[in-house]
């Protein structure tokens, strides 16, 4: 059974820093593509960083330079390291997996919440 279980969510004021983590169950990372995803109120979920299988990252435009992307396969884990925070970054955010071989499948966790305010 999959499961991908968030955390390191909280609130944070602008300009300061929180690392989520999201360690994978059930998936190998040789054979999945990650990514992290965010939905703030009202808004649809949008991409905010993807690290395919063989490593290559992307990140959306609005947190080039200030987000990183990274994994350790030791533990299963994969990290957002955000940095320079800002009040439009609030959102709640969800850990992604994308098998890349059949059976093709995609996979979410449960989100944890990021709120940037003073």
């Amino acid at each position: 059974q999959v499961q991908l279980v968030e955390s390191g969510g909280g609130l944070v004021q602008p300009g300061k820093s929180l690392r989520l983590s999201c360690v994978a169950s059930g998936i190998s990372f040789t054979t999945n593509d990650l990514g992290w995803y965010r939905q703030a109120p009202g808004k649809q979920r949008e991409v905010v960083a993807t690290i395919t299988a063989f490593g290559t990252t992307n990140y959306a435009d609005s947190v080039k330079g200030r987000f990183a992307i990274s994994r350790d396969s030791a533990k299963n884990t994969v990290y957002l390291q955000m940095n320079s925070l800002k009040p439009e970054d609030t959102a709640v955010y969800f850990c992604n997996a994308n098998r890349i071989i059949d059976p093709l499948q995609t996979y979410w966790g449960q989100g944890t919440q990021v709120t940037v305010s003073h």
